[in-house]
């Protein structure tokens, strides 16, 4: 597995070769700085950890200083572990290099794109597990429509199931995409085009992994 961490610029459209509008997201991906590279014989694994992005040295730990320094590095922002990385790329994840887009991806591949939903605080069973709602509001609704209904059972068994669809907090969690084409690289510009959506909000980060 190799991959790539980047930032979600934003969506756009762009037309294939079959003259069909395709929509996309705009990514910047890299470069990314080589701040680790584990082994078999010190580590028991062999993985690379990518750093992406800047970050205040005051906002760093005395402990993370020492790690940027030893790569050669000022601190990153977002760390990213990649095991197994493809053997093609041994000559480029020394200790302090840099990873770019072109290096990793080329147009017509499939990536998995990992990223954090956008929050959407508390919700109902309508938005949050898409339940479809009264209706017609027959049978003596009257302002209930986006209602969740019966939960339960009565006298047996006397409580409400673990994991009963209800209300709740949405979103901020962890989304993984599988198999998003690579529509477009512009590696003077560090950015990449991939089918369809990615998840997360503009300008947070997004993982992609070959």
């Amino acid at each position: 597995m190799s991959g790539i961490i980047g930032k979600k610029i934003g969506m756009t459209s762009i037309f294939d070769e079959e003259g069909r509008n395709v929509a996309c997201t705009v990514i910047e991906a890299g470069p990314c700085v080589v701040t680790h590279v584990k082994n078999e014989e010190s580590d028991g694994y062999s993985a690379v950890q990518l750093g992406f992005g800047d970050r205040k040295e005051k906002n760093t730990s005395s402990a993370m200083k020492g790690h940027f320094k030893r790569a050669n590095a000022t601190p990153k922002a977002k760390l990213v572990e990649f095991r197994d990385f493809r053997v093609e790329f041994e000559d480029k994840v020394t200790l302090g290099g840099s990873i770019t887009i072109d290096d990793v991806f080329t147009e017509g591949d499939f990536v998995d794109a990992i990223g954090k939903s956008k929050g959407k605080g508390f919700q109902g069973v309508v938005k949050r597990h898409n339940f479809a709602g009264v209706g017609d509001a027959t049978h003596g609704q009257h302002n209930r429509q986006r209602a969740p209904g019966s939960i339960g059972a009565c006298s047996f068994p006397s409580r409400v199931f673990k994991g009963m669809k209800m209300a709740g907090r949405t979103g901020g969690d962890r989304v993984k995409l599988l198999n998003l084409r690579v529509l477009k690289i512009i590696p003077e510009k560090n950015l990449v085009l991939v089918s369809g959506s990615v998840p997360g909000a503009r300008n947070s980060t997004v993982v992609l992994e070959k």
